[in-house]
């Protein structure tokens, strides 16, 4: 058992709306930051694309790559001056570019300031005000796992989270906490799908979920708000507005990872070396 699984922590998901100014957004972000950790959070996550307007809404055109940013780059050398400053791990998504390709991208940033790594999205959808072939590169980084003080954390960005092999993977990297910057819009889910999905994951898995979600209108869009938070178990314990900025905190308590379901029973009970022959040939939507 690791010194992190003997811990309680305090995370805090900041749920603001994005307006078109990036600087306001920004700004507003770092006082909240500064606010959850007044409030005792050590780890800070962001939403998608927290500082801008959800891009994705419009099809790309050839100045897209415009919009995008380097990491390491201007905003996470802003936000590692402060989590250094706060002694806090902070976790933000931004549009990178890298070689002239570009991502969905969210960079951690440890509690002393130093940039952790970066989890780019792998699975890249598009449908209508979800343009996001025409913006993303699928992410070349896998499913990594990144340890602090406070936990070792994973990232699921947004549609990565329907991806059960994905999850698997993360838990199989040893998360005890899954991170979820999410851009889920009103009336995308049915009736209460979008916890049980987070709820299903973190029972299977014996981690935490946190999805911290937009909120407020956009040009085409209305993000639904309501970032939650599910235990080990399956449980949401705690849940934020459908309509407001919100910075939601919640206390962890990482021993409940080893007393899981999935940590004493289903991984321990996997089989691995069966699966693939199951599995079959890849069935693709051309299929």
């Amino acid at each position: 058992m690791s010194e992190s699984t003997l811990r309680h922590v305090r995370i805090a998901l900041v749920q603001q709306q994005a307006t078109d100014n990036r600087d306001d957004n920004t700004q507003r972000g770092q006082i909240a930051v500064r606010q959850a950790a007044a409030a005792g959070a050590q780890i800070v996550c962001f939403a998608e694309l927290a500082f801008d307007p959800f891009h994705p809404q419009e099809p790309a055109t050839p100045q897209t790559p415009e919009l995008a940013e380097s990491i390491p780059g201007p905003t996470t050398a802003a936000f590692a001056e402060l989590a250094r400053e706060l002694g806090v791990v902070i976790i933000l998504n931004l549009f990178e570019i890298s070689d002239g390709r570009t991502y969905d991208s969210s960079p951690v940033v440890g509690h002393d300031g130093q940039l952790l790594g970066t989890t780019r999205m792998i699975h890249i959808t598009d449908y209508a005000c979800f343009h996001e072939r025409g913006y993303y590169t699928p992410g070349d980084h896998g499913a990594p796992v990144f340890e602090t003080p406070f936990g070792r954390i994973g990232i699921a960005i947004c549609y990565d989270r329907h991806f059960p092999e994905y999850m698997r993977a993360l838990a199989l990297g040893g998360a005890e906490i899954v991170f979820i910057p999410q851009a889920g819009a009103v009336g995308e889910w049915p009736e209460g799908l979008y916890h049980a999905e987070m709820q299903v994951a973190s029972f299977q898995h014996g981690y935490y979920t946190a999805l911290c979600n937009r909120v407020g209108p956009e040009r085409r869009l209305t993000f639904g708000g309501e970032s939650f938070v599910c235990d080990p178990h399956g449980r949401v314990i705690a849940q934020a507005s459908a309509t407001d900025d919100e910075i939601l905190t919640c206390d962890l308590d990482l021993a409940e990872v080893g007393r899981s379901h999935a940590q004493r029973l289903f991984l321990g009970d996997r089989r691995p070396e069966l699966y693939a022959d199951w599995l079959g040939p890849q069935r693709g939507r051309d299929a």
